[in-house]
């Protein structure tokens, strides 16, 4: 399913509708009522993680303010009444290149925007599936033939035409309505209030590292391709416990996580393709042999992760530090 930054460019492709009125709807969904969005107003656009929200209000109402205007107004009364803090900083903000304004842009976006700051209307969320993917003004086209050998484009489970006369299309996704979107910025990887402290005591757990990078409770947007590619990254075996990694090891892992993940949305803003170096490949870039396995929990999902047991070695015990092996 898209990850984290797939679903940021989701998000920039709804922005420039955001303030218009739905004039036209279709689509496949059965979850949802697709007429129901007739004659709304598509008030805002959120983004948390791997989930997508739309804000609809009634044409004729009043769009207050969107999220953004709403964070901004919270921190300036943040900034006029508390006094400056010292002590270490538990905030880590990606790198982003400066020289993109979107990226920066992006980073301060509605999708950082507290449960509380939720405005008038009703949200409709979105998860994507494997395949899923938002389109503007354009549909998309069967790039090969089915197993039938039939071309069938896709068909698409929403389509809102705008009073622009522009249109946003929505593929293989699930919607449904809520009061407000369930956002917790502190676990998610591309915003700017992502918990480090509260990432790391979350990796010193005593089970697999693969296992708990992809837990959204933590690590919010992150999926099994940033999983693999940030593994190889930092040469950590994913089926190594957490409590016996070094801190160090731990805090390069959760760089590597930081700046792979903005790295790739600055390639998708740019409109290139990620190039994986461990991700569904049989040699490491080292040209070692990889190895494959669906790892997963006891009665969890198992995700299919790929390895270099060169690059990555199993850790032991004994190779362990005296402060964090045996004693």
């Amino acid at each position: 399913m898209p990850e984290g930054p797939s679903v940021r460019k989701f998000q920039l492709l709804t922005s420039p509708f955001v303030g218009q009125v739905v004039v036209k709807v279709g689509g496949s969904s059965r979850k949802i009522n697709v007429n129901d969005l007739n004659a709304l107003r598509l008030q805002d656009s959120q983004v948390h993680g791997k989930n997508l929200y739309l804000a609809f209000v009634a044409a004729e109402g009043p769009l207050g303010p969107t999220a953004e205007e709403t964070v901004l107004q919270t921190e300036a009364a943040s900034e006029a009444s508390s006094p400056a803090q010292g002590g270490q900083e538990q905030v880590c903000a990606p790198q982003i290149h400066p020289q993109d304004k979107e990226l920066q842009e992006l980073q301060h976006s509605r999708s950082e925007v507290p449960d509380t700051a939720e405005g008038p209307g009703n949200w409709l969320r979105f998860h994507f599936g494997l395949f899923g993917s938002i389109r503007a003004n354009e549909f998309s086209r069967a790039n090969k033939a089915n197993k039938r050998g039939d071309w069938k484009d896709p068909i698409p489970r929403l389509v809102l035409h705008f009073e622009s006369g522009g249109f946003l299309v929505f593929y293989n996704c699930r919607m449904y309505w809520c009061s407000s979107p369930r956002t917790d910025p502190a676990s998610d990887i591309l915003s700017v209030e992502f918990h480090r402290g509260r990432a790391l005591d979350a990796l010193r757990a005593p089970d697999p590292i693969c296992y708990t990078l992809l837990d959204q409770r933590y690590f919010s947007g992150l999926g099994n391709i940033i999983k693999n590619e940030i593994l190889y990254l930092a040469k950590i075996n994913p089926l190594t416990q957490g409590s016996l990694l070094a801190l160090s090891d731990l805090e390069h892992l959760l760089d590597c996580a930081i700046q792979f993940s903005s790295d790739w949305l600055h390639s998708k803003l740019r409109g290139k393709r990620l190039h994986p170096q461990i991700y569904q490949k049989e040699q490491c870039p080292l040209g070692h042999a990889v190895m494959k396995g669906a790892l997963g929990p006891s009665g969890g999902f198992k995700r299919l992760t790929w390895w270099c047991p060169q690059c990555q070695p199993a850790l032991l015990q004994e190779q362990l530090p005296l402060s964090e092996g045996r004693k």
